[in-house]
């Protein structure tokens, strides 16, 4: 019964887990904010290029690098996706175009073992990011010559320049996620003993 039990709970969790590193590592966020050198607020973008996959920054398994010391000015990434019209902000991370490093600073209600480390940047995102950049400023901001310069972030500064308008929640982390479908799992294999006893 006992080894039952355990391995419908580690199947439940491996499939939980699976499914939500899939989502996880796909990405598919709404929209990404960036604020930083010369932004007098934070931006919205919505480049596919941008958003679609989750290592379209840094290749998180493959490019980890000691930290740099001098990477210069940074523009802090800030990711979210919709969930029933509810803009949630899923990380942060600052990306520095010109030396081409990305310091991930985390998962905003959870953790991963990409956290509070640098990475070299992917190589193509740089052209695509300044392109999709200039467009969003170009579309939203007034002719004016006069911006003012907003100084880099920081790598380990948790506090953030944007807030999002309408209601801001917090998502579940993935763990209490798995944890949670484990436990149900369980719950009904014991209802289950215990109606044919």
């Amino acid at each position: 019964m006992f080894l039952r039990i355990r391995n419908a709970f580690g199947l439940s969790l491996l499939l939980s887990l699976v499914t939500s590193v899939a989502v996880f590592a796909k990405g598919g966020f709404s929209f990404i904010t960036v604020s930083g050198p010369q932004l007098k607020e934070a931006v919205r973008v919505t480049d596919p290029g941008l958003t679609t996959d989750f290592f379209a920054f840094a290749n998180f398994y493959e490019d980890r690098i000691k930290e740099p010391s001098n990477p210069g000015e940074a523009y802090e990434i800030m990711r979210f996706y919709i969930d029933d019209k509810r803009e949630i902000a899923f990380d942060r991370l600052l990306y520095y175009p010109e030396t081409g490093f990305v310091f991930y600073d985390g998962i905003i209600n959870g953790e991963s073992e990409y956290d509070d480390k640098w990475y070299t940047a992917n190589s193509k995102i740089k052209p695509l990011f300044e392109a999709a950049l200039a467009a969003e400023i170009q579309s939203i901001m007034p002719a004016e010559k006069n911006q003012p310069v907003l100084s880099a972030s920081q790598p380990g500064n948790t506090d953030t320049q944007f807030q999002p308008a309408g209601t801001f929640t917090q998502y579940l982390p993935i763990p209490l996620i798995a944890l949670t479908i484990a436990l149900a799992v369980l719950i009904f294999l014991w209802r289950r003993r215990l109606s044919t006893s």
